[in-house]
């Protein structure tokens, strides 16, 4: 079984890192393929891999899996470690990659993925500030009641692959999340996560509309990125 996993920018794409960190935390082998964001609307030249013009797609042979829900729960049907085994940590994990799928509109349209800077944000709308209380709550919760390092448990599973990307979210802008900061400090450290760190370090091209996104959303204070 080989798959090709097909994403985006490192710098940007938060959908992409989802199951592209799940499975390289999970040792599930895979061909890497990058399509990089060329313009503010990139459909028509995604749509050549993708039906919904966008990433992630995980090719496995002859078919298409998209979405970053549907290959993760494609992967599961494949793999037994993408979700814990223990039943309430199994629910705990569902539910809250439900919900970020789902969810957390003012954290995705405020704080755009941008691995690679540090940004000084200006006043939070009483909807941001909501939602970085709830990923506090959540990831308290799930530390406290599985014992972490991760989410739910000892291992590495979806619901953390899922806010990975929060991970570097929380990073770039400054965000408190109180006990959950032991959480993100462990994802920031893994490899995978360090990989792809690095390969969006080393990222020269820029993409107008990403980055007319982080200028709405403060001041940065730091670039740690290669040079345009």
């Amino acid at each position: 079984m080989t798959y090709t996993l097909i994403t985006a920018n490192r710098n940007y794409s938060s959908w992409s890192l989802r199951p592209w960190v799940l499975m390289k935390a999970l040792a599930i082998p895979f061909e890497d393929e990058l399509e990089p964001f060329t313009m503010p609307v990139n459909y028509d030249a995604f749509r050549s891999f993708s039906p919904t013009g966008q990433v992630p797609a995980l090719i496995d042979e002859e078919r298409t899996v998209w979405d970053s829900l549907g290959i993760t729960l494609y992967l599961a049907d494949r793999h037994p470690t993408v979700w814990p085994k223990a039943p309430d940590a199994r629910a705990f994990a569902q539910s809250a990659v439900c919900e970020m799928h789902a969810g957390f509109s003012a954290l995705r349209n405020v704080c755009t993925m941008n691995v690679g800077v540090r940004v000084k944000l200006r006043p939070m709308s009483g909807a941001l500030v909501r939602e970085i209380h709830r990923l506090r709550e959540m990831f308290e919760e799930g530390l406290d009641r599985f014992g972490g390092p991760w989410l739910a448990g000892a291992e590495f599973t979806a619901i953390d692959a899922f806010y990975a990307p929060v991970a570097f979210r929380i990073r770039t802008y400054g965000l408190d999340v109180g006990g959950g900061q032991a959480w993100v400090d462990a994802m920031l450290a893994h490899p995978a996560m360090r990989q792809w760190e690095e390969e969006a370090l080393a990222e020269t091209w820029r993409e107008e509309s990403h980055e007319a996104e982080l200028a709405e959303a403060g001041a940065i204070i730091a670039d740690y990125r290669a040079p345009a």
